[in-house]
């Protein structure tokens, strides 16, 4: 099975170990992967804003690159339900970019969703001696979990890594107050939202919380660390499940 992994943009510029993350999980399950080296954007900030000739034009390059794999797999939920979800749209009045993307509509799936329901990873790579262990708890971003229907697949990922216990936070669907640039547009208002966000977290008692789209991560590991709280680890479920945390 040849899967083409999506790295995304956001963590190959700022968090590239998630890829490799990424990487070992799908070769712990049998997977031959590949990483199209010039691979981009997936064009989704382009299309929230408005510019869907931008979007389209990241969109084909995305099939150009993509579309020989017997699955496209992506470590973000964001991007991977931009692409299953919204590539119909953006290709609405071109026809035949639109067939193309249909043809691989059904074999793009965020990580974690690929390895329980598509490949069903039994046991998980050997964690490093360095590894995460300790409590977690489990944030679910609002794309793969509202696009993609991504929230029990994580879990039972996580119930698999040994050292690791999930304890659930108070509202774990909602929003981490991201959302691209809703967090630039709406600085106020996406604060508010953070900061409940960590006070779930917190008053989880969990040691870290987990999460499976780096743009959330990013904002709620900022916002915890200009609060004060230096102690809550944030990490991506690829880490943690590939014992590289």
């Amino acid at each position: 099975m040849r899967v083409g992994l999506m790295v995304t943009c956001l963590v190959d510029v700022m968090r590239p170990e998630i890829g490799l993350s990424a990487i070992k999980l799908l070769e712990a399950a049998g997977c031959e992967v590949a990483v199209p080296e010039a691979q981009t954007c997936c064009g989704q900030p382009a299309y929230s804003a408005g510019n869907k000739a931008a979007a389209r034009a990241l969109a084909e390059k995305f099939l150009d690159e993509f579309e020989q794999f017997d699955y496209i797999v992506i470590p973000s939920g964001s991007c991977g339900g931009t692409i299953r979800t919204h590539y119909a749209d953006i290709f609405d009045d071109a026809p035949a970019a639109l067939a193309r993307y249909q043809r691989i509509q059904q074999r793009v799936y965020e990580l974690t969703d690929f390895l329980v329901n598509v490949v069903k990873l039994d046991a998980l790579p050997a964690a490093m001696p360095t590894a995460f262990r300790g409590s977690v708890t489990y944030h679910d971003s609002c794309s793969g979990l509202r696009e993609l229907g991504v929230e029990s697949q994580p879990r039972a990922l996580l119930a698999k890594r040994e050292g690791i216990a999930l304890t659930e936070m108070p509202h774990a669907r909602q929003c981490c107050g991201f959302g691209g640039a809703f967090a630039v547009k709406y600085g106020d208002i996406s604060t508010a939202i953070v900061d409940e966000k960590c006070e779930y977290i917190q008053s989880s008692g969990a040691d870290a919380v987990v999460l499976g789209d780096l743009g959330c991560m990013l904002n709620i590991e900022g916002r915890l660390r200009r609060t004060g709280d230096h102690k809550t680890r944030v990490l991506h479920v690829a880490q943690v499940l590939a014992g590289d945390s």
